[in-house]
């Protein structure tokens, strides 16, 4: 008999649960940066769209967003970017199916974990109310059982770059 398989539960996160941190290429310097909540946001505009902060530390620069909009990177044909400054994320990488990205470290925790596991449990439906949490929403190519291993080499490329960067 074989090992146990792992088991991944859903914890319904969606994409908008890590947005508290975003990794970017600085547009200056090409070292990884941070979009954060701004320190100085007023406490009344709590959420999405709250005013941000771009911080890097190699370079020293620092930008301000307080839009009124966000644009998501939609499909996995061309690199990611960030919702609030349009940079390049950070954390991504391109296979042969396409590009494979992540936000943050816990960002690229969750679909390690979820691609790694070999008995995948999602909540129903009709028990929380959320229909795509963000494992459902993961491309075909990634949660198929035949690319486990080229999506988890993929994720281990990208986590080296938080050691580079």
């Amino acid at each position: 008999m074989g090992p146990a398989p792992r088991r991944f539960h859903d914890p319904r996160s969606t994409k908008y649960d890590f947005l508290g941190s975003v990794l970017v290429r600085c547009p200056r310097c090409a070292a990884a940066a941070r979009v954060v909540p701004a320190p100085d946001a007023p406490p009344e505009e709590p959420g999405l769209f709250e005013p941000r902060r771009l911080v890097c530390t190699g370079c020293g620069l620092s930008r301000t967003w307080s839009g009124r909009s966000v644009a998501f990177s939609s499909g996995t044909s061309q690199p990611a970017t960030d919702p609030y400054f349009g940079l390049p994320l950070w954390l991504q990488t391109e296979t042969r199916h396409g590009w494979l990205w992540a936000y943050n470290p816990e960002h690229l925790d969750l679909v390690r974990r979820f691609v790694a596991a070999s008995l995948r449990e999602r909540v129903p439906w009709y028990d929380h109310g959320r229909k795509m949490t963000l494992v459902a929403r993961l491309p075909r190519w990634v949660t198929r059982a035949r690319n486990r291993d080229e999506v988890l080499r993929a994720v281990d490329r990208i986590r080296a770059t938080l050691t580079t960067g």
